[in-house]
């Protein structure tokens, strides 16, 4: 028996399809995902809460083909993400994924602006092009004056929005975030997630976000809580108590 959690009347960018993940632990098998059915909407905003070690960091990796389930199908704009070779996953995942982590994972020998641009050279793009592309995402995140800075000159705040930037830059139709404002303050949290609101309003990005912060919960349009394995739908009432 699955739990269905029911997507939105525009197009879904995302559906998964009794996702299931079992991990090995000795003799005992550990089933940390139990044939999971959701599906989030173009331009949606899901937050997905839940305790320590229930998977949820599992569920973001299996979604943008990190890890595979041990069973479901997980589609990303239609496409199987799963049943692709490893070329194929990574040219999907390059096209219609951007990834936000709770450390910013920025290359420490490149500058900002090298760090964005990197995901279009992966595609191929001209160098111009793709450095023109960088310096105006982050530009419009602030920081068109760190544009040479190396990731260690610059501040948490500005490290994550650069972060925020790569993931952005390709313009994909579905950004995953895992707490990506887990290692900030809260002025610095605050304005990475407004920018984030920002760039979802403007650009119609979807936004699937692993947060333990309850006041970006609410912001969400749904909340999803993975317990036990499976995922339930918090209606507003619910989301309001999850930190009481």
């Amino acid at each position: 028996m699955t739990d269905t959690i029911p997507g939105d009347a525009r197009q879904p960018v995302l559906v998964a399809s009794g996702v299931s993940r079992q991990f090995r632990e000795g003799p005992a098998t550990l089933e940390v995902l139990r044939g999971l059915d959701f599906s989030v909407a173009a331009g949606e905003r899901v937050a997905v809460v839940g305790a320590s070690g229930s998977g949820k960091t599992t569920l973001l990796q299996i979604i943008g083909g990190l890890d595979r389930p041990t069973s479901g199908r997980v589609e990303i704009a239609g496409q199987d993400i799963h049943a692709l070779g490893e070329s194929a996953r990574g040219s999907l995942r390059n096209r219609t994924l951007g990834f936000i982590y709770q450390f910013h994972h920025l290359l420490p020998e490149f500058s900002a602006l090298e760090n964005v641009a990197m995901p279009l050279l992966v595609r191929r793009m001209a160098v111009s092009e793709a450095r023109e592309r960088a310096r105006a995402v982050l530009d419009r995140v602030g920081l068109g004056a760190r544009l040479e800075h190396r990731p260690h000159e610059l501040s948490g705040g500005e490290r994550q929005r650069a972060a925020v930037a790569r993931a952005l830059v390709t313009e994909p139709a579905l950004v995953l975030a895992d707490e990506p404002t887990g290692n900030l303050d809260g002025r610095n949290a605050a304005q990475v997630f407004e920018l984030m609101l920002e760039l979802n309003r403007e650009r119609g990005t979807s936004l699937v976000i692993v947060t333990h912060d309850l006041k970006l919960a609410e912001r969400m349009e749904r909340t999803l809580e993975l317990a036990e394995g499976r995922l339930v739908g918090l209606g507003d009432a619910q989301r309001g108590n999850l930190g009481s």
